[in-house]
C-alpha cells in the first residue's frame, strides 16, 4: 500500500513540475534572426505577473495579435551608425531605427540607439538566466553633460529661473549647466513554469527587473561683484524614478527573444500594453514551402517569386553572414534584378500575417 500511494505521490508531482531551464547567449538573439511582436493595448484581468516561485503557469492564450513590429538581428556592418559602436556585434533594427548591442557569454549591453551612443554600456540581460539569479548593474552613469554660453540663461528663463534666484542673491550670472543621470538595475529569476501565448506553450523562466535613475543639476554661477558667491548651485529638479519590468524567456531554440516583456505600476498592474512573441516558433510550420514558388534556383541575373496567397508579403534578402543586402514588398508576384549582387548563396526572407518562411537563393 505504502508503495501504490508513493507511486501516485510521484506521478502528481511529475505531472505538475516543470524543469528548471538555463538560458545561455545561443538560446537568444543571433544575426539573421527575425521576431514578430504584438503589443495588447487591453489586457484582460487574467493578464497579471502571477505569483514568484517554482512551478507556475501564466496562461496568455487570450492575449489579442495585431500590429505586428518586426524586428531583424543584422551584423552592424555596413549600418548607417556603424562607426560610432566598434564594441557592436549585433544590431536590431525595427521601423528603421538601428539599436546596438554587444552579446556574450555573461550579458547583453545596450551601448546605443542611432547616433546617439551612451557613456557607459547599459545590461539589458545578464546571462545565463537561472532560476534563483540575482544580478545588479550600476550605478552607471548614463548622461554627463555641460551646457555652456548664453543658452544656459535662455534655459533657465523658460523656467522662470536665473543666477540670483538659483543661488539666493550670492552670484549674478548663470555660466554653465551640468546634467547628470544614474541608472541602477537589479535583475532577478525570481519564478519558473510554463507560458501560454497565442503561438503555443513554453517552459520559461520569468525575470523581475527594476531600474533605478536618478538625474541632478547644477548650475554655475559667478559673482561678478565679490567673487565670493561663485560656485555650482543645485536646480530643485532632481528626480528619481523607477521602472518595474517583467520578461519571460525560454530555452526554446525557436523562441531566441522574450516571449512577454510587461511593464508594471507601482500598485503591480499592468502599466500599458503588453508586449509578446508571436509567430516565432510556428512560422515555419504556418507556411508551407509550396506557399511560394521561386525560379530559377540557381540564377544568374534575375528571379521570379510567386506567391498563392492574394497578400502583402514583406521580403528581406540577408547574405550569408544575415547583412540585409535587399528588402521590398510585393502582392502575388516579383521578379527581382540581381546584376547588382555577387556571385553566392543567399537567403530569402518571406513574412506574411501567416507566419514566415526562408528560402536559400544561389547566385551563378
Amino acid at each position: 500500500m505504502k508503495t501504490k500511494i508513493l507511486t501516485i505521490l510521484l506521478s502528481v508531482f511529475t505531472v505538475f513540475s516543470f524543469a528548471q531551464i538555463t538560458v545561455t547567449d545561443n538560446d537568444i538573439l543571433s544575426i539573421g534572426d527575425v521576431v514578430y511582436q504584438p503589443e495588447d493595448d487591453n489586457t484582460g484581468p487574467q493578464i497579471t505577473p502571477g505569483n514568484s516561485g517554482a512551478n507556475q503557469t501564466w496562461d496568455f492564450s487570450s492575449l489579442v495579435v495585431a500590429d505586428i513590429v518586426t524586428t531583424e538581428c543584422i551584423s552592424p556592418v555596413g549600418t548607417p551608425y556603424e562607426s560610432s559602436y566598434p564594441n557592436a556585434n549585433i544590431c536590431l533594427k525595427a521601423e528603421g531605427d538601428y539599436m546596438y548591442f554587444n552579446k556574450s557569454s555573461t550579458k547583453v549591453e545596450l551601448l546605443g540607439e542611432g547616433d546617439s551612443t551612451f557613456q557607459q554600456p547599459i545590461v539589458m540581460l545578464p546571462l545565463p538566466l537561472t532560476y534563483g539569479m540575482i544580478f545588479t548593474d550600476g550605478p552607471i552613469s548614463v548622461l554627463d553633460s555641460l551646457i555652456s554660453g548664453p543658452m544656459v540663461s535662455l534655459l533657465l528663463s523658460t523656467q522662470g529661473l536665473s543666477a540670483a534666484m538659483i543661488s539666493l542673491g550670492a552670484a549674478q550670472t548663470a555660466d554653465t549647466i551640468n546634467i547628470q543621470a544614474e541608472m541602477t538595475s537589479d535583475f532577478n529569476v525570481d519564478a519558473y513554469g510554463s507560458m501560454t501565448l497565442p503561438m503555443g506553450t513554453f517552459d520559461c523562466l520569468r525575470l523581475k527587473i527594476e531600474r533605478t535613475s536618478s538625474t541632478s543639476i547644477q548650475v554655475y554661477c559667478t559673482d561678478t561683484i565679490t567673487g565670493a558667491g561663485s560656485g555650482w548651485y543645485p536646480l530643485p529638479f532632481s528626480d528619481l524614478s523607477q521602472e518595474i519590468t517583467y520578461q519571460w524567456w525560454s530555452d526554446n531554440m525557436n523562441t531566441k527573444f522574450a516571449l512577454v516583456d510587461m511593464p508594471i505600476d507601482s500598485l503591480g498592474n499592468v502599466d500599458g500594453g503588453v508586449i509578446f512573441l508571436h509567430d516565432v516558433a510556428s512560422s515555419l510550420n504556418q507556411l508551407d514551402s509550396k506557399s511560394f514558388n521561386i525560379f530559377p534556383i540557381p540564377t544568374t541575373y534575375k528571379v521570379t517569386i510567386t506567391s498563392e496567397n492574394n497578400e502583402e508579403v514583406n521580403t528581406i534578402l540577408t547574405d550569408i553572414n544575415g547583412r540585409e543586402v535587399k528588402r521590398f514588398e510585393f502582392s502575388n508576384s516579383t521578379t527581382l534584378n540581381l546584376s547588382d549582387l555577387d556571385k553566392g548563396i543567399y537567403i530569402l526572407n518571406l513574412n506574411t500575417q501567416e507566419g514566415s518562411i526562408s528560402k536559400k537563393l544561389i547566385i551563378e
